[in-house]
C-alpha cells in the first residue's frame, strides 16, 4: 500500500523513526516534571526556613545580647592588674628614716613578640644576613650593660629562647634604665614595684620589722608590699595605701602576654601613710651596741633592754642583743623575735618595789622603819634565805630594799597580807599587755588567788613564781618616777596622712597606782641602793651610781627553771636592774634583763654597770641638768 510504503521509506532515508501517540504525549511527560517541581518547592521552603532562623538569631545577638558579648569578648582581650601604692615610711621622733620605699621596676620580656618582630624584619630585609639568635644576642648584651651585676648576658639568653611567650627578666631595675631598654626594644617590657629600704640596716630592726613582696596569701595584693614582722607588719594596714588598677590589653591565648603601650590607669593607687615612733635613732643605736658589748661580756644567752619616758611612758629605745637585718632578706625566727616585749621572765628582787610600795601606802612601815632581820624565814614548809648568811640584824626598812633582804621583804608581805600584796600586783599592771603597741608581747603570769599553795606566798613577793616582760618592769618603775601614775608604754606617737596631715594616736590610758606621796617616798629610798660605804651603807648596786646626778634603782636575781630538770636551777638566773635618771626629777627609767649571764664574772653578777653606762649617755646627750644635791646617806643596818 503507497502509504504503507511511503511509511518505510521515510524511515529508510532518515533511519529509525519513533512515533508518540497522543496519550503517551499526554499521560508520560507530565508525571516526570511534577516530581521535579515538588523537590524545588520543598529546597525553597526549608531555605526561607534557615535564612528566617539565621535572622531571628541574628538579630538576637545584636539587639538583645550585644552588649554581653561585647563585655566578655572585652575581657577575653584586657587584664586588670593593680598599680602599686607607695608604702609610707617609718620615722623616728625626730623625722629621721627608719624605712621607706623607692620605685623600681621588674623587666619582662614578650617573647612570642619578640619573635614576631624579628619573622617581619628578616621578610622585609632578606639580604640582611641577621637571624634570630643574633637579634637576642643584640638585646641581651645591651640589657647586661645596663645592669652589671643584676644579671648576665648568658642568663638573659636562656630567658630569651624560652619556649614559653613570656617571661620575667629582671627585678629592682631603676626605673630611668627601664624606660630606656623598652623605649630601644619594644619586646621588653616592665611592671611598676617598690623596694624597701632601711637605711640603718640593723637599727630599731627589731622594732620596725620587715617588709616585703608577698605571693602566699591570695587575700593580699601580689602588686604591694606587705609587712611580714614588727610594726610594718602590725600596722600594715596604715602603711600599705591602696593599690590602684589599670588595664591591659594582652595577645590571644592563655598565658595573657601584655600588649606594650596598651595600659590604661582605671583608678590611681592611694598612697601609705608615714608612721612617727617615740624611738629616737641615735639612743637606739647607743642602746644596742652597748647591750650587745655587755652580753657578750657577760657571757650571757641573750639581753633586753628599754629606756622610757619617766612621765609619759613614750619609748626612747628597745633593745635586744640579737637584731635582724633587714636588708639582707633573712626571715630567721630567732632574730625576728623581740624578746623586749614577747618573752616574760622571772624578775628576782626588782619586784621587790611592789612590796615597798605597798608597805609605805599601807602605813607598815617608814623608811627610818626598824625591824629584826634574821638570816632565813620559813615559809609554809619552805625556808627562804637572804643571799648572803647573817644572823638577826636591825634593818632599816630602806635597807631592807637597798640590801634586797628576801626575809625582811617577807616579813613585810605577811604584815600586808596576800590579798592587798595581790592587790597592788595588779595595780601595777602584772599580768596583763601594756598595751605599748608591739606585735606578740606576752602579759607575762600571775598565779591566779585561787590556785595559790603555802608557799607562793613565799615567792611572789622577792620575785619568783610570777613572770614580766622588760617593758613590764621599766612600767613599774615608771610608775614611781611619775609621782604613782603609771601610764601606758607607747612606742608610735603619731600618723601622717599622705596630705600631711599629722593624727596623734590615741593618749595611753593612765592609772594611779599609789599616792603622789608613797611614789615620792619609795623612790627617795630606792637611792639608796646605789649608795657606797661600809658594809652599814653599801647597797647592791654602787656601780649604778653617776657622779653629779641622783640614780634611784633596783638589783633582780631571778632563779631560771632548768629545761633538763623541770626545778629551779642553781646556776642559770634572770640578772635585772631598774633604776631612774634624776631620782629628784625623773626624766627616764631604764629596764634590763640578762638572760643566764655567767654569774662568775663581773658583767654576769650585775646589770648596774650597764645601767651607769647607759644613764652616762643619757645625760649627755639630752644634757640633763645635774642634781640640785647629793643624796643623802642613809644606814641600812643599825650598828652596834
Amino acid at each position: 500500500m503507497p502509504g504503507q510504503a511511503r511509511s518505510r521509506g521515510g524511515a529508510g532515508r532518515g533511519g529509525t523513526r519513533r512515533t508518540y501517540s497522543a496519550r503517551a504525549r499526554r499521560g508520560g511527560a507530565p508525571a516526570i516534571d511534577g516530581g521535579n517541581r515538588g523537590r524545588f518547592v520543598a529546597g525553597r521552603i526549608f531555605l526561607v526556613v534557615l535564612l528566617v532562623a539565621a535572622g531571628l538569631k541574628l538579630v538576637q545577638v545584636q539587639g538583645f545580647q550585644a552588649e554581653a558579648l561585647s563585655a566578655k569578648a572585652e575581657r577575653q582581650r584586657t587584664t586588670t592588674i593593680d598599680i602599686p601604692a607607695h608604702r609610707g615610711s617609718i620615722v623616728d621622733r625626730n623625722g629621721q628614716e627608719l624605712a621607706f620605699s623607692v620605685e623600681t621596676r621588674m623587666l619582662w620580656a614578650n617573647l612570642r613578640l619578640m619573635r614576631k618582630t624579628w619573622d617581619e624584619f628578616a621578610r622585609e630585609n632578606p639580604e640582611s644576613g641577621e637571624n634570630y639568635r643574633t637579634r637576642v644576642a643584640e638585646i641581651a648584651k645591651f640589657i647586661a650593660g645596663k645592669l652589671p651585676g643584676k644579671t648576665t648576658e648568658s642568663e638573659l639568653l636562656a630567658d630569651f629562647h624560652k619556649g614559653a611567650s613570656f617571661t620575667y627578666l629582671v627585678d629592682d631595675v631603676e626605673p630611668s634604665i627601664a624606660d630606656e631598654i623598652k623605649a630601644k626594644y619594644p619586646e621588653i617590657g616592665y611592671e611598676k614595684r617598690a623596694k624597701r629600704e632601711y637605711p640603718g640596716g640593723e637599727l630599731a630592726s627589731n622594732i620596725v620589722g620587715f617588709a616585703n613582696w608577698r605571693t602566699d596569701d591570695p587575700d593580699v595584693s601580689k602588686h604591694n608590699i606587705h609587712g611580714l614582722s614588727g610594726l610594718e607588719n602590725m600596722r600594715d594596714s596604715d602603711l600599705a595605701g591602696t593599690p590602684g588598677r589599670q588595664i591591659v590589653d594582652t595577645a590571644q591565648g592563655n598565658d595573657n602576654v601584655v600588649i606594650p603601650g596598651t595600659e590604661r590607669d582605671l583608678q590611681p593607687a592611694t598612697p601609705g601613710s608615714d608612721l612617727e615612733l617615740t624611738i629616737d635613732s641615735d639612743l637606739q643605736y647607743d642602746l644596742q651596741n652597748k647591750l650587745a658589748e655587755y652580753v657578750r661580756a657577760a657571757d650571757a644567752q641573750g639581753g633586753s633592754a628599754v629606756i622610757m619616758d619617766a612621765k609619759t611612758g613614750e619609748v626612747y629605745a628597745l633593745a635586744n642583743d640579737k637584731t635582724l637585718d633587714p636588708n639582707a632578706g633573712s626571715l630567721d625566727p630567732e632574730l625576728m623575735n623581740n624578746t623586749a616585749v614577747t618573752t616574760p621572765y622571772e624578775p628576782g628582787s626588782v619586784n621587790k618595789i611592789v612590796t615597798a610600795a605597798a608597805a609605805i601606802e599601807h602605813g607598815i612601815v617608814k623608811p627610818d622603819s626598824v625591824l629584826q632581820v634574821p638570816g632565813s624565814i620559813e615559809v609554809a614548809d619552805h625556808v627562804v634565805h637572804d643571799a648572803w648568811d647573817h644572823g638577826t640584824q636591825p634593818f632599816t626598812a630602806t635597807g631592807i630594799f637597798a640590801k634586797s633582804s628576801n626575809v625582811g621583804t617577807l616579813m613585810l608581805a605577811q604584815k600586808l597580807g596576800p590579798d592587798r600584796y595581790l592587790e597592788m600586783l595588779q595595780k601595777f599592771g602584772l599580768g596583763k599587755r601594756t598595751g605599748i603597741g608591739l606585735p606578740g608581747e606576752s602579759p607575762g603570769y600571775v598565779p591566779p588567788r585561787s590556785q595559790w599553795s603555802g608557799t607562793t606566798f613565799g615567792n611572789l613577793p622577792i620575785g619568783q613564781g610570777l613572770s614580766m616582760t622588760v617593758v613590764q618592769m621599766a612600767s613599774m618603775y615608771q610608775a614611781i618616777a611619775n609621782g604613782g601614775v603609771r601610764v601606758e608604754p607607747r612606742i608610735v606617737s603619731a600618723k601622717i596622712t599622705p596630705d600631711g596631715k599629722r593624727v596623734p594616736e590615741p593618749k595611753p590610758k593612765s592609772s594611779r597606782v599609789v599616792s603622789t606621796e608613797t611614789a615620792n617616798t619609795v623612790k627617795d629610798m630606792l637611792r639608796a641602793t646605789t649608795q657606797d660605804g661600809d658594809t652599814y651603807h653599801r647597797g647592791t648596786a654602787p656601780q649604778a651610781a653617776l657622779e653629779g646626778y641622783q640614780i634611784s634603782g633596783k638589783t633582780g636575781t631571778g632563779q631560771q627553771v632548768d629545761p633538763n630538770t623541770g626545778a629551779y636551777s642553781d646556776h642559770l638566773y634572770n640578772i635585772t636592774f631598774a633604776g631612774m635618771l634624776p631620782a629628784d626629777d625623773p626624766r627616764f627609767v631604764v629596764g634590763i634583763r640578762l638572760d643566764a649571764p655567767d654569774t662568775t664574772l663581773p658583767e654576769g653578777s650585775s646589770a648596774a654597770p650597764l645601767f651607769h653606762e647607759i644613764a652616762s649617755y643619757l645625760a649627755q646627750r639630752y644634757q640633763l641638768p645635774l642634781s640640785d644635791k647629793q643624796a643623802p646617806v642613809v644606814p641600812l643596818i643599825q650598828a652596834g
